[in-house]
């Protein structure tokens, strides 16, 4: 959904680039008229000027296909979603690690060897900073991987998936 509202601001964005593009060629045409531009020492401002709206064009098409692609054509956080959701619990683990960094899917596996770990307990097997598997597990949780449970002065760790 987030594309989708991206791409319309795209969209609106280079429509009006294009439209001050187009206002600006008109411009400099128009001074190029009256000047009489052909083979004129006096025109080379406006043919600096023409080449500069060149280059803006190429901006406005871009920003223009960059919004269309994320409204109609990017899928594939939907697409992973759905699948996902199908796989069976091994399978869904797997398919888990597969985009992990090193770090998430250690604390992942060792996690799923003792569902209910401690944090302080888990952070020793893993010989870990309290800080980096702290952001690890905060990481983890958005993602809706685990979810962790207050026990005692620490936090037990529950595989979600």
């Amino acid at each position: 959904m987030e594309n989708k509202k991206l791409g319309i601001i795209l969209i609106i964005i280079g429509l009006i680039v294009g439209a001050l593009i187009l206002y600006y060629i008109n411009v400099l045409s128009s001074r190029a008229e009256v000047l009489g531009c052909f083979n004129n020492p006096d025109c080379l401002p406006i043919e600096r000027g023409l080449s500069v709206s060149h280059i803006g064009i190429g901006v406005f098409a871009f920003i223009i296909a960059l919004g269309f692609y994320l409204i109609f054509f990017n899928k594939t956080e939907d697409r992973l979603i759905k699948r996902f959701g199908e796989e069976k619990d091994n399978d869904k683990f797997e398919f888990a690690m597969k985009f992990l960094d090193p770090f998430e899917a250690k604390v992942l596996r060792k996690i799923r060897e003792e569902n209910g770990v401690t944090q302080s307990t888990l952070r020793l097997k893993l010989d870990m900073s309290k800080a980096k598997l702290s952001y690890v597990l905060q990481d983890l949780e958005k993602r809706g991987l685990i979810k962790r449970v207050e026990k005692g002065k620490t936090l037990a760790i529950y595989l979600k998936i």
